[in-house]
């Protein structure tokens, strides 16, 4: 049996990302700038001639678009493609779409784990969870037990599937909150890292627990600008 590893990629920039608004499970489409990103990282994968086995991605729209342009420009189209909601992006509940500086600096500041915080990286995602229910008047933001286990479960789920047909390489498409929280449930006394659109983050799973090797890896999509810069001077 081969090793079990996750490329688990974040989204193409949206216009949601562009204008600084929090999307959570509110969906934008892609830029042109966010399609021509992950063109890069497609291409950049298929030079890497990474042997893909399955591709998976939550079921927002930004994720499913990333995904179809990957599995495009990689060549790998006709590969079992699955969607997971579990893999989504937090909820933000009310706040949804709101510009990013009224929930991090605005509302979020004034809640009880923000107390001494200079940064919001500085406070744990578990206690960020549940100062986003706590201002969120609708009552749709889930609690942090329930968003650590749906979102470790999801992953799971994918390396389990994978690990059971013999093992090998999955490509998958998730959020950047979603990322991080993933990256902090693996490995709580990592410091959180920035994860930008069309990054990797590599994880193995072996004997039913992940290893992280690689965090907002930003070299496939550089390695795709390349080749692109070299295809258009030869024209």
């Amino acid at each position: 049996m081969s090793k079990t590893r996750l490329y688990i990629a974040r989204h193409g920039k949206t216009m949601f990302n562009t204008i600084g608004r929090a999307q959570g499970w509110s969906d934008t489409p892609l830029t042109k700038k966010g399609e021509e990103g992950i063109r890069e990282l497609g291409l950049g994968l298929k030079d890497a001639a990474i042997p893909f086995k399955a591709a998976f991605s939550s079921d927002s729209g930004r994720t499913m678009q990333t995904m179809e342009i990957i599995l495009k420009e990689s060549e790998n189209e006709f590969l079992p493609y699955t969607r997971d909601k579990r893999i989504r992006e937090w909820c933000f509940g009310s706040l949804d779409g709101a510009y990013d500086a009224e929930l991090f600096m605005g509302v979020l500041p004034r809640t009880k784990a923000f107390e001494g915080k200079k940064d919001m990286r500085e406070v744990p995602y578990s206690e960020l969870a549940e100062s986003i229910v706590e201002v969120d008047t609708a009552n749709w933001a889930e609690p942090w037990d329930v968003l650590k286990k749906r979102i470790y479960e999801g992953f799971e789920a994918i390396a389990l599937s994978i690990e059971n047909s013999g093992g090998g390489n999955a490509i998958v498409v998730s959020h950047g909150m979603t990322i991080g929280t993933f990256m902090w449930l693996i490995d709580p006394n990592r410091e959180k890292q920035f994860i930008d659109n069309g990054s990797v983050t590599i994880v193995d799973f072996e004997d039913g627990q992940f290893y992280i090797k690689a965090i907002g890896d930003m070299s496939y999509r550089y390695r795709g600008q390349e080749i692109i810069e070299k295809i258009s001077n030869e024209k």
